[in-house]
C-alpha cells in the first residue's frame, strides 16, 4: 500500500532538519514509516469500532 511517498519524506526531513545534517533518506525509511502508519491506523480502527462508530476520527489515533 502506497500510503507513504519517499519524495514527501525527503521534503519533510529537509524542513525538520534545521542543521542540514541529513543529506539523504534510505529506502528502508519509507517501508518502516509505512508500517508504523498502518499500525496507527489499525489501532484507530479498533478504537472507533469499540466506541460504536463507523467514522475514524483523529482522537482514535
Amino acid at each position: 500500500m502506497a500510503l507513504i511517498i519517499k519524495s514527501n519524506i525527503r521534503k519533510v526531513v529537509r524542513e525538520l532538519d534545521k542543521e542540514k545534517a541529513i543529506s539523504s533518506v534510505a529506502d528502508e525509511v519509507e517501508l518502516e514509516l509505512g508500517k508504523k502508519a498502518e499500525d496507527i491506523l489499525r489501532e484507530g480502527i479498533k478504537r472507533a469500532k469499540a466506541n460504536g462508530r463507523r467514522t475514524l476520527q483523529a482522537r482514535d489515533l
